[in-house]
């Protein structure tokens, strides 16, 4: 993972003639890594991943010199932590081995990914085994994982009025993008060319969800308007450009991705089961 070795080939020079990390050089045959490849578990990847969250994360509480966004320092004020959810499909696994090219070549999977805002680092990991997940299906996972106090920033796959509510009763504020839906406007905060901010009604129609009172921010971006909703319903608390600026910050989580999957090249792994993600850091 550390060189990123091209092939069993290059891997078996190098153990035998070089020291690698931690390593001393090893004698061991080619056969024998191709055999070991087979049977590579996924655990280890999971233990490399849990053994350095902790560490990364105490690297960046001594950084005291890094300056927060002003929107990051004011939500911190309020709230005891700032977190948002996202999930990602993995490409499907590269097979370097004739006996795991001979299998069929599938999905990875999808893994969730829980991400201190302040920090940008994992809080929670998990995985799911169908890539087609649908993200709403996680909700259980993630009323298990947010402690009330928390600011929750996730996008409209995970829209159901009903988690919505049950976040509010566990303490938990939320911010995501308004989905085309019919509301009812209660009262009207600010009406500016550039803004508007209502306390708003969902689910007022008959159905299956029970109707609750949220907050709609609408900003105004050269000739287009974003609309966000968010549980927070006072403005003293979160000022609208706040909300439009901590939903921005939640692409933050494609960002990790995109480092992890590509440019460390980790969307290939070495490994001849299904990857199975069992814990998460805590």
């Amino acid at each position: 993972m550390w060189r990123q070795v091209a092939s069993v080939r290059e891997l078996h020079r190098l153990l035998n003639r070089e020291d690698l990390l931690w390593c001393k050089a090893t004698c061991v045959s080619q056969q024998a890594l191709s055999k070991r490849f087979l049977e590579f578990p996924a655990s280890i990847f999971e233990q490399v991943m849990m053994e350095l969250i902790p560490k990364l994360q105490a690297r960046w509480v001594k950084r005291k010199n890094r300056p927060l966004p002003v929107s990051i320092r004011f939500a911190k004020t309020k709230f005891q932590r700032i977190l948002a959810v996202d999930g990602s499909t993995l490409e499907a696994l590269f097979r370097h081995l004739e006996s795991l090219q001979e299998k069929t070549v599938c999905l990875a999977g999808k893994i969730y990914t829980i991400v201190d805002i302040t920090t940008y680092l994992p809080v929670q990991i998990t995985f799911e085994e169908n890539p087609n997940c649908s993200d709403a299906k996680m909700w259980d996972w993630l009323h298990g994982c947010v402690p009330n106090g928390t600011l929750l920033i996730f996008d409209r796959g995970f829209y159901d009025f009903t988690e919505f509510a049950a976040l509010m009763t566990n303490g938990v504020a939320w911010i995501t993008r308004l989905k085309k839906a019919s509301y009812r406007v209660q009262r009207t905060l600010t009406h500016t060319p550039q803004v508007v901010d209502q306390i708003i009604e969902l689910g007022h129609k008959r159905g299956r969800a029970k109707p609750i009172i949220v907050r709609l921010v609408e900003i105004r971006r050269e000739n287009t308007w974003y609309r966000y909703i968010t549980s927070v319903t006072n403005p003293v608390d979160l000022p609208p450009y706040l909300v439009a600026d901590l939903y921005g910050r939640r692409w933050h989580i494609e960002t990790a991705f995109g480092l992890v999957k590509r440019l460390l090249k980790m969307s290939y792994l070495w490994t001849g089961e299904p990857l199975r993600w069992t814990g998460s850091p805590a």
